[in-house]
């Protein structure tokens, strides 16, 4: 692969709560750098819902010699929100382009199931139940659906590129059925699960040959026993407050399997090496809102729903980095490995 990254997020904000609640210059510069020189990345994707964050993070990575995808994330947003967002974020991205860095400005992610007015219902939580349990409601709406992406997608590129002189792109989804002629890049966010895992090869090959550089925006496993089988359904033993859309607690019981969340992001990155994927950017190195809680009832263990390649401590530092409140996986250590050897 060209560029190999992983996802760093600088915050999801979701009824103007951001889920990073700390958001501390110094550690971000320190973890980018580890991004860099540990994990021997050569790209990064800056991900978030605030402007300033992502602008903040985005530059120190492009000083530090790596490729930037930034990547805004709106989350529950009407369309004319989605505008101004894409909008402020190309001057930034310009910007830092201008400066010399290399950017890629990616125009959103999984639109149709992250915001409002593409697929039916009122929150993440109705349009998920819709994907995952009607999906003959959801095959009937196809058509629909993707033409109110695609018309999106339509103004939100024109946007970007009168602000931004780069090479654009988008983080998408199957039901989003995105018309790639605009973009320059085709992303997806791509999960191995049980039900596709026979075919899953092929379907990599298959957008290879469109003969448009491939990226693979999102990919992993969360930590528990079996997270690999539900590929980006992890998150859903995790207990949600209706209201804030705060983790709560596991809904019950789990095994945890750094090993297994290890072997899944090699076995993935070995497919997309073998058919030439141009980048990879692995989901995530952390997630912040789902801590590591060793410690009591084992349904209070967050991170084990966590997609992140370390778990975040509270009120404590790690070992392997006593300057840092996380410590790394299994995960990291392969990521590290497999980034080294290509």
């Amino acid at each position: 692969m060209r560029a190999k990254g992983i996802t760093y997020d600088t915050g999801f904000v979701r009824q103007g709560a951001n889920s990073r609640e700390r958001f501390d210059p110094e550690i971000v510069k320190r973890e980018l750098r580890i991004i860099r020189d540990d994990l021997h990345c050569n790209a990064v994707r800056v991900t978030g819902g605030d402007p300033e964050r992502l602008e903040f993070a985005a530059t120190f990575a492009a000083d530090l010699g790596l490729e930037v995808w930034l990547s805004p994330y709106p989350l529950e947003l009407t369309t004319d929100e989605m505008l101004a967002l894409f909008a402020d974020c190309a001057e930034r991205a310009e910007r830092l382009r201008q400066r010399g860095g290399e950017v890629v400005f990616v125009t959103g992610a999984e639109m149709s199931l992250m915001n409002k007015g593409f697929l039916p219902g009122d929150n993440l939580e109705q349009r998920l139940e819709l994907l995952l349990s009607q999906p003959h409601r959801l095959r009937e709406q196809a058509a629909e659906v993707g033409a109110r992406v695609n018309d999106f997608l339509g103004k939100a590129v024109a946007v970007v590129r009168e602000r931004f002189g780069g090479k654009v792109t988008y983080a998408a989804i199957p039901p989003d059925r995105v018309d790639w002629a605009p973009f320059d890049i085709v992303s997806v966010d791509l999960y191995r699960s049980a039900e596709i895992a026979d075919r899953f090869a092929e379907g990599v090959r298959n957008l290879v040959a469109q003969g448009i550089p491939v990226a693979i925006t999102e990919f992993g496993a969360a930590t528990f026993r079996g997270a690999g089988d539900m590929g980006a359904r992890g998150l859903e033993i995790v207990e949600y407050d209706k209201d804030t859309g705060a983790a709560v607690r596991l809904n019950g019981e789990y095994v945890r399997d750094e090993a297994g969340q290890a072997a899944y992001l090699r076995e993935l990155l070995e497919v997309f090496d073998a058919e030439g994927v141009d980048s990879a950017f692995v989901f995530i190195f952390a997630l912040n809102d789902h801590p590591h809680r060793p410690e009591g009832d084992p349904r209070d263990d967050l991170d084990m729903a966590s997609y992140g390649i370390v778990k975040v401590l509270e009120n404590r530092h790690g070992d392997t980095y006593p300057d840092m409140p996380w410590e790394p996986k299994a995960a990291f250590t392969a990521l590290a490995e497999h980034y080294r050897g290509l």
